[in-house]
């Protein structure tokens, strides 16, 4: 979108798409994780440039590493993402469940 061409406008189609998108996001994130507070999606009737919509899906994807980075362990040579089990899984004694994962971006060399 944005090397293309960053300063034209989002069109609507794909603008509802990415609130929707955005507005999952922010359930999902929480408090804790969203990248901003007094944001939470685009205003339809204001579009957004397509650098606009670049720059907050990057800072997005950044809050899901972080929030992704803050959940996995390093157990048994393997990287595993830590996550509460479901009510049809078995979890350890904790009740969690161990998803194989890659090492965390902040760690990687």
């Amino acid at each position: 979108m944005s090397k293309k061409s960053p300063n034209d406008a989002v069109n609507k189609f794909k603008l509802n798409f990415i609130n929707k998108l955005l507005n999952n996001s922010n359930e999902f994130l929480s408090e804790k994780y969203r990248p901003f507070e007094d944001f939470s999606e685009f205003d339809t009737d204001d579009i957004p440039q397509n650098s606009d919509v670049v720059l907050i899906l990057s800072q997005y994807l950044q809050c899901f590493e972080k929030l992704r980075a803050d959940n996995v362990k390093f157990q048994s040579g393997k990287w595993h993402w830590v996550v509460d089990a479901e009510r049809d899984e078995t979890g350890d004694e904790l009740g969690k469940v161990y998803i194989r994962t890659t090492c965390p971006k902040r760690l990687r060399e």
